[in-house]
């Protein structure tokens, strides 16, 4: 089963600022951890983060779902500058609710100088049928107020000018 959810808000920073800051900024600011979800606490095998076809192991902190350390691998499938970012989630180190893999997408479009519309999108893919109601509704609910949380993380980042840790 897929279940997509979008949330959208408005950044008042440059173009720039919105569209690298949520892939090239320090992850661990930008994914704090809430309720089941555990805080993201650093990267490895990263050299070519931010590059299409590239990856990076994804560490997170112990939690009640995690037993902390290595929890999954994001790759970039897509970037078009200033424009969209597609990357996937997979390779999950425990288990998650019958979810096999997250596809989220970033997009970014100039409305005027220093207002920038943000499209965010996740794309959980789920496999296992008899959790294909407990999986929808943690998507429209939980994983939705998640993503709400992550939309603030990045915009306190971008308006502070957080540094780009890739290029």
């Amino acid at each position: 089963m897929i279940t997509r959810v979008t949330v959208k808000t408005i950044y008042e920073c440059s173009l720039e600022r919105a569209f690298k800051t949520p892939m090239l900024c320090d992850v661990s600011k930008v994914h704090t951890g809430y309720g089941l979800m555990p805080k993201v606490t650093h990267c490895t095998e990263d050299k070519n983060w931010g590059q299409p076809g590239h990856s990076k192991k994804v560490f997170v902190a112990k939690s009640l779902t995690q037993k902390g350390g290595f929890g999954s691998m994001d790759k970039v499938i897509e970037r078009i500058e200033n424009q969209y970012w597609k990357i996937e989630v997979s390779d999950f180190q425990s288990w998650m609710m019958g979810f096999s893999r997250f596809v989220g997408e970033w997009s970014t479009k100039e409305i005027e100088p220093n207002k920038i519309e943000i499209e965010y999108t996740y794309t959980l893919h789920s496999d296992v049928k008899l959790l294909y109601p407990f999986n929808w509704l943690f998507a429209k609910t939980f994983w939705k107020t998640y993503m709400k949380r992550v939309l603030e993380n990045i915009r306190e980042m971008a308006y502070n000018n957080e540094p780009y840790q890739y290029p």
